[in-house]
């Protein structure tokens, strides 16, 4: 849950994002002065880095003091001007738009305020490759919802719509097959049923207690002060410490949330109270995940742990809330098996190329470049030599449905 992605266009202040395509494009970053800054931190990608390393240095080069300000903060500029009224106009009309209404510029003609917002949770419901959660029968969970191994720390640009098709095409096949086995003929009593209703109905019920005095909104807005402020783009431990002392104060005051509408139907205040005791649990699964992991991997970055550590942290953060008594979550680790990887850990491309190796990185490079060189793709055995190279780096098709076990139809293999 630590791995968050920050996206680096969002239009300041609204917070909506304005696509990647801007900068792919051509569209270029300027600061106050509006100087072209990203070439002066990333000389080899520039604007192209990736997302974590763009709002990385959006942030650090404000720090320094070159943001733009204005009355709701400061920003920096996003210039799309240069790529001309055709191309804004048909390509990227949905940002135009998004421009005209939500801060009324015409991006053609005007700089773009931007600024880097909350985008993307890695983290989600642990699943196994069929998408069903291990830990309770029957819940399948995909999408950006669940942990399905598609992403690591850092979702590439794209890989959602990817997740979405894969995912809804494997998972929606597998949840099929379990409704139509004996294994969903799961019998549960009525007075479970009831017991459960019954305890949700008295939480519903204590939100009117008169000794109450909490305010659910202010509470979320304080949840949201205190991981923007300290559990953000960066992070250290005096800031992770800091953050979950406040978060643990916050998830007792929620205990005392006091809702003054009773009105039936549509209730706001209703809904935030119900709600954010969970987005506290949460917060707290993200800060305390980030202050126990010491290094910095892809979306996660502590500046006190600069380094990206396979040798310690080459492994998945499992949270899990045992009690509601509990203060923290309980933090469980499960285990990468680099010898078991088709890209085993290495230089992404992209930020600082410095890390702590895992030992068995350097065995397993080198058996993945003798497995191909053994087995050379040439044009006249392209589709079968893929074939047998998959199989032997990385065998995946047993865990697919029977009816997607076909070969790929891919065009330029011909056979």
């Amino acid at each position: 849950m630590e791995a968050i992605q920050f996206h680096p266009t969002a239009i300041f202040p609204a917070g909506i994002l304005v696509t990647e395509g801007c900068r792919g494009d051509g569209g270029l970053l300027l600061d106050v002065n509006l100087h072209r800054f990203m070439p002066d931190y990333e000389p080899e990608k520039k604007e192209l880095a990736s997302r974590d390393v763009v709002s990385r240095w959006m942030e650090t080069h404000i720090a320094k003091g070159y943001g733009v300000k204005s009355r709701f903060g400061e920003h920096l500029w996003l210039d799309i001007r240069l790529l001309g009224e055709h191309h804004i106009n048909t390509k990227l009309r949905e940002v135009k738009e998004i421009c005209q209404y939500f801060l009324g510029i015409d991006p053609v003609k005007e700089l773009i305020p931007v600024r880097p917002a909350q985008h993307y949770s890695m983290g989600g419901i642990r699943t196994n490759h069929q998408g069903q959660a291990p830990s309770l029968l029957g819940l399948y969970s995909c999408g950006e919802a669940a942990c399905w191994d598609l992403h690591g720390f850092n979702r590439l640009g794209g890989n959602s719509v990817a997740e979405t098709v894969v995912a809804g095409m494997i998972v929606g096949e597998y949840m099929a097959d379990f409704l139509t086995s004996d294994e969903s003929n799961i019998n549960i009593s009525s007075s479970l049923i009831t017991d459960f209703h019954q305890k949700e109905q008295n939480k519903l019920t204590a939100f009117h207690h008169p000794d109450n005095t909490e305010n659910p909104f202010e509470i979320m807005h304080e949840m949201q002060n205190i991981m923007t402020n300290n559990v953000a783009i960066f992070s250290n431990k005096t800031q992770l410490d800091e953050a979950i002392t406040q978060l643990k104060a916050l998830h007792i005051r929620a205990k005392k949330i006091r809702v003054q509408t009773k009105v039936k139907g549509t209730n706001p205040e209703l809904v935030a109270a119900y709600r954010v005791q969970k987005m506290l649990k949460l917060a707290l699964c993200t800060a305390y995940g980030a202050l126990q992991r010491e290094e910095s991997r892809g979306a996660h970055n502590r500046a006190d742990f600069p380094l990206r550590n396979d040798k310690e942290w080459l492994n998945r953060t499992l949270a899990t809330w045992p009690s509601e008594q509990d203060e923290l979550p309980t933090l469980d680790y499960e285990a990468i098996k680099v010898e078991t990887m088709e890209m085993p850990p290495n230089s992404r491309g992209y930020g600082a190329k410095d890390r702590i190796e895992h030992p068995d990185t350097p065995v397993r490079l080198e058996e993945v470049a003798s497995i191909k060189k053994a087995q050379p793709i040439t044009t006249n055995n392209t589709a079968q030599t893929k074939d047998i190279l998959q199989k032997k780096l990385m065998p995946y098709k047993h865990l697919l449905p029977e009816i997607f076990r076909g070969k790929n139809a891919r065009l330029s293999d011909e056979d």
